[in-house]
C-alpha cells in the first residue's frame, strides 16, 4: 500500500463513520557549544512518556534493546530551538545527527543565484543528518526550524561505540539512508515525468501523512509553510504552484488556510497525486 493510499483509506472510514473521532496522523545558527547550556532538558524524562514513545518508533532505537535504548538516550543531547534558526547550514562540516521530538524542520538546498529548494520538511519521530556519520563531510544541505522545535542531538562518538556488536543498529541506520535514497530518486521523477499540478498534489497528501488531522469536514493539514516555501518543495515558481492549488479549491478538492490546507475530498486528490 502507497502512501498516498493509506491517506485516502484513512479519509474513506472517516466518510462511512468508522471513525468516531478525529485521527492524527504524525502528531539564527545554534552551536553545540552554545545550546548546551540552554538546550538541555530540565525535567527528567519519564518511561512512558511522550519523549519515549516517539523515540521508541525511530530507526535508531526499534533497533536496540531496553539496556541498548537507555544508553543511547543518556548520549544524546535535547536541544531547543526558534522558528528560523539553523542547527547546521549546507558546507559546513558535520559529524552530529538528529531526532525531532516535537515541531517541524525543513531541509532547504541553495543554488549559487540565490534560489532555494526544499528537500523535505520533517515531524515529530524523523531523523536527519545521519549521512554525516557514515560519510563525514560537509553537510549537503541547511536545516532550518519551520517551527518552534525540540530535537536531540548524537554525535560520531556517541554512536560507533553503540555499532560496536550491535549489527541491527547500523542495519536500521542503513535502512534510513536507503528509505531517503529511494525517496531523492522518486523525487526526481516526478520532476521530469508529472506536472506542477500532479506534484503539488502529492506534495499535500505526503503532507497530510504526516500533519494531518482527521476531521468531519475532511483532512486539515498545517504544514506551518509559506507559500514561497510550498512551491520550493515542489519545484515549482510560486504562481504556478498558486494556480495549481486555486484549481483544487474551484475543484472543491482543497480549502486553504493560513499556513494550513483543509483537503475535502482525500480520494480525487490522491488520484491525482498519481
Amino acid at each position: 500500500m502507497t502512501r498516498v493510499s493509506v491517506v485516502v483509506e484513512a479519509a474513506n472510514l472517516l466518510v462511512f463513520g468508522f471513525l468516531s473521532d478525529p485521527v492524527r496522523f504524525g502528531d539564527t545558527r545554534l552551536r553545540h557549544n552554545e545550546v548546551s547550556a540552554q538546550g538541555k532538558s530540565d525535567f527528567p524524562v519519564e518511561k512512558g512518556s511522550l519523549v519515549d514513545n516517539v523515540l521508541a518508533n525511530t530507526p535508531l532505537f526499534s533497533a536496540l534493546g531496553p539496556q541498548g535504548a537507555e544508553a543511547l538516550r543518556a548520549s544524546l543531547t535535547e536541544i531547543r530551538v526558534a522558528k528560523g534558526q539553523e542547527l547546521f547550514h549546507e558546507g559546513e562540516p558535520g559529524d552530529h545527527l538528529y531526532l525531532i521530538l516535537d515541531g517541524k524542520v525543513k531541509l532547504g538546498h541553495g543554488a549559487p543565484d540565490g534560489r532555494e529548494s526544499l528537500m523535505a520538511v520533517l515531524g515529530p519521530g524523523e531523523m536527519f543528518g545521519e549521512l554525516s556519520l557514515f560519510d563525514p563531510g560537509l553537510r549537503t544541505s541547511t536545516a532550518t526550524a519551520l517551527t518552534e522545535a525540540t530535537v536531540l542531538a548524537l554525535g560520531n562518538e556517541q554512536l560507533m561505540p553503540l555499532l560496536e556488536g550491535r549489527p541491527a543498529v547500523a542495519a536500521a541506520l542503513l535502512q534510513a539512508l536507503a528509505r531517503r535514497l529511494r525517496r531523492t530518486n522518486e523525487a526526481m521523477a516526478d520532476l521530469v515525468f508529472s506536472d506542477v499540478p500532479g506534484r503539488v498534489a502529492k506534495a499535500l497528501m505526503e503532507l497530510g501523512e504526516k500533519f494531518g488531522t482527521l476531521t468531519p469536514d475532511g483532512l486539515l493539514v498545517t504544514h506551518d509553510m509559506t507559500q514561497e516555501e510550498l512551491a520550493q518543495l515542489v519545484g515549482a515558481s510560486r504562481e504556478t504552484v498558486n494556480k495549481a492549488l486555486a484549481e483544487f479549491g474551484h475543484r472543491g478538492w482543497i480549502k486553504l488556510e493560513s499556513r494550513q490546507v483543509l483537503i475535502t475530498d482525500v480520494e480525487r486528490l490522491g488520484k491525482r497525486a498519481r
